[in-house]
This record gives C-alpha cells, sequence and structure tokens, in this order.
C-alpha cells in the first residue's frame, strides 16, 4: 500500500519556515570566540642591530647603577629590532620592540619578556638600542632570550599617543611581542626550553601585570608562565588618586600629565587641556609631551603642588570623591581589582617611593592573599624611593628565576 504524500497548508508551511529562519538566527554564549592570533601572523620583521660582548654589557650595567648585576652577566647577545602586528582599539597595528638572544648557552634558553618604567622621550624606546638602554638588555647576558616591548606609542607606533595605563593595550603589546618572537626564533632554529617569564618595573611593573592576566584568562595563547616579578606598578588606580588628591605635594607631575592626556586622547574624550590644568601648565603640556622631553625635564617645568597645578573644578572633583565619573569608571576598569594571580609571583615596591605609592602594592598584595592566591609574595625595600628600588629589585629576581630555569 503506498500511503499519501503528506501536504500542508500554507499556514503551517510559513510557520515552519520562520521557526527554521529563528533557529538559525539564534545564538548561543557558547558561540566560539575568535582564536587568538598566532605568531607566524603576528611576525613582521626582525632586523639585527649588533652583537653585544658581554664586557659591553658589563660595563654598561655598571654605568647605569646596576654594578652588582654585572657578575651575572655571562654570555654575549646578539640583538634584534622586532616589528609586530598588535590590535589597539579594535585595530590592527605594527608595533616594535628589543629582542636579545645571549650566545653559546649550554642549554636552550628560557624566554622572558621585560617591561620597561615610563618614558617620554620617542628615543628612548627600548628598540633604539644601543642608543638607549633599559637595564632589563642585561637578562640576556645572563643567558634569557630577552623580549623588551617598545610598547604602543613608541617605535614603530610613533604615530599614536602612548596608551598610558591602559590594560588591553598593555597586555596586548607584551602578548602578541612573546608570540611574534617565539615564531621568528623558531624559524631560524634558535631553540628555547619551556619555561616563560615576566618582569617589569614602574609603568613596567603594571604592565607586567596586565600582560600576566592575560595569559594566565586565555589559554587560547598557548602561553604558560613559569613565574613574575612586578615591581612598583600602579596596580589599584583609583587608591593611587585618593592619594594625589589629598597630598600638598607630588614629586612627579609629569605622570599625573602623562596618565590624563593618555586617557583623554585614548578614549576619545577630547577635552581642552585646560579642564584638567591650571596656566601656564595647561599650555606648555603638548610640547612637554610631544616625545622630545624626558621626565626630569617635563617636571622641572611643572609644579609638584597638585592644587597649584590642576585645574580648580578638576581638583575639587578629584577629592570629593564624586566628580570625574568617566575618569574614575576608566581608572577602575585599568586596575586590577577582581583578577588573582595564579602563576608563582613576588611583587616588590620602595617604602619611601615617591612616585607611584607603596600602599598601592601593599593593598593589592593583601588582596591577592584575601582571596586565596597561594602563590603571590610582597617583598618591600625599606627605604626605597621609585628610582633607588629597581637595582634591589632585580638582584632579588635574577637568581630567583635562574633557581626555576632548570
Amino acid at each position: 500500500m503506498i500511503s499519501k504524500p503528506t501536504t500542508y497548508s500554507s499556514g503551517r508551511l510559513l510557520l515552519l519556515w520562520l521557526l527554521l529562519l529563528l533557529a538559525g538566527c539564534q545564538s548561543t554564549s557558547d558561540d566560539p570566540q575568535p582564536a587568538p592570533a598566532s605568531g607566524q601572523d603576528l611576525f613582521v620583521s626582525a632586523t639585527k642591530i649588533v652583537t653585544a660582548p658581554k664586557t659591553l654589557l658589563q660595563a654598561a650595567a655598571a654605568s647605569a647603577g646596576f654594578g652588582n648585576y654585572a657578575q651575572y652577566v655571562q654570555y654575549d647577545v646578539t640583538f634584534y629590532k622586532l616589528i609586530y602586528k598588535t590590535t589597539f582599539q579594535g585595530k590592527e597595528i605594527q608595533a616594535s620592540g628589543l629582542v636579545g638572544v645571549p650566545l653559546n648557552t649550554p642549554k636552550p634558553p628560557a624566554l622572558l619578556s621585560a617591561q620597561h618604567g615610563t618614558i617620554f622621550r620617542l628615543a628612548d624606546a627600548p628598540s633604539n638600542f644601543p642608543n638607549s638602554f633599559s637595564g632589563f638588555e642585561l637578562f640576556a647576558g645572563a643567558g634569557f632570550a630577552t623580549v623588551i616591548p617598545d610598547f604602543i606609542g613608541f617605535g614603530a607606533s610613533d604615530n599614536i599617543f602612548h596608551p598610558y595605563f591602559d590594560q588591553p593595550a598593555s597586555a596586548a603589546a607584551v602578548v602578541d611581542m612573546l608570540k611574534a618572537t617565539q615564531y621568528y626564533l623558531q624559524s631560524q632554529q634558535t631553540a628555547l626550553n619551556d619555561h616563560l617569564f615576566l618582569v617589569g618595573y614602574s609603568e613596567g611593573g603594571y604592565v607586567t601585570m596586565a600582560a600576566q592576566k592575560e595569559i594566565e584568562t586565555t589559554t587560547a595563547h598557548n602561553l604558560t608562565l613559569t613565574a613574575v616579578a612586578a615591581g612598583a606598578g600602579g596596580y589599584d588606580l583609583p587608591e593611587m588618586l585618593t592619594g594625589i588628591a589629598t597630598t600638598p605635594t607630588y614629586a612627579t607631575p609629569a605622570f599625573l600629565a602623562f596618565i590624563l592626556q593618555a586617557y583623554n586622547t585614548t578614549y576619545g574624550w577630547n577635552r581642552p587641556l585646560t579642564d584638567f590644568f591650571q596656566q601656564p601648565y595647561a599650555g606648555r603640556l603638548p610640547g612637554l609631551l610631544d616625545g622630545s622631553k624626558a621626565l626630569d625635564e617635563i617636571d622641572a617645568s611643572l609644579t609638584t603642588k597638585p592644587a597649584e597645578l590642576f585645574a580648580p573644578a578638576f581638583y575639587t572633583n578629584l577629592q570629593n570623591g564624586t566628580g570625574e565619573a568617566d575618569l574614575r569608571q576608566k581608572l577602575r576598569d585599568n586596575s586590577f581589582l577582581t583578577w588573582v594571580p595564579k602563576s608563582p609571583t613576588r611583587l616588590f615596591h620602595g617604602t619611601a617611593d615617591e612616585s607611584v605609592f607603596y600602599q598601592t602594592s601593599e593593598t593589592t598584595f593583601k588582596r591577592f592573599q584575601a582571596a586565596g592566591a597561594a602563590n603571590v609574595e610582597f617583598i618591600p625595600i625599606q627605604g626605597g624611593m621609585h628610582r633607588t628600588s629597581i637595582a634591589p629589585m632585580m638582584l632579588n629576581v635574577l637568581p630567583w628565576f635562574q633557581s626555576l630555569d632548570k
């Protein structure tokens, strides 16, 4: 017996097509996110700069105030300027940094990314080595394949105003350079071991933590951290703002000008500088922040008294705890207020730091502890100021990293 074909009314057919259409259009929270770009996708070029003998690096260490560090410099190093792709504000750009490869190591070296402190002059970008010197180049002389990102706004991306204390841009500059460097060294048959270290000081401490968070929360990067060291970073930006708003003097006004102009530019506020600063300082700042001036020169052209530096209405809004809502929200967004590190981590801070307040590391560490972080240590540098604390930090970090690089 042959059954009759099923027939549908026009109404039922319309309902069926609507159901099929809705099913095809619906998305769920389980939709896969685009995979992060691979190192091969991110790599653009690598240009050899120089091969520096260890004696030259030892002399550079001594002249830069890292004399006690020179004993660890055991290898000649070939330095390269590496250009790579990264993402800034949703757009692909090219960025750059310095790569130092130690020569004739007894075993394949570990990869280490070192994040420099705040710079203002374009000429101070690490990829301008040997005309610039951050001190982190010495890690390469100690046997680590060392990556030092310029950061967005310097080197190949100097057409962009540096997104100072912007967490996504900070993390991307490090993570994408690490992956591009891995690809490049592999293409050159330069073997690495499986260890990966991060270290940074001042802004670099902040950038280090941003990169650590990105690596630990996005497993698709295929990066596994061995250990992390971060010194004197502004991890809790609202607390920093509170401290600045309530102190009669602040030693490094260039930092204040830099972060406000960076946020003003990065987030498209485009407010006149007179909204933030009094004259004559508002009128001076475009020339001071044009990439030609160093920190000391900028500080000398400003004032260390926040009440005289900031515009009265702006300063009042900082003090009352509720004004400047957009600024406060961005400072919260770019802080580390809920995330907790997983990798072995050491925080360092000078107890007498006049530029990045000691309390920002102390409160961050206490929050990590309260959240159950088992692998985080805090090492105060007694009496250390902002510029004097990096050397003692490095003397602690290097042997610690070497002990883990087995």
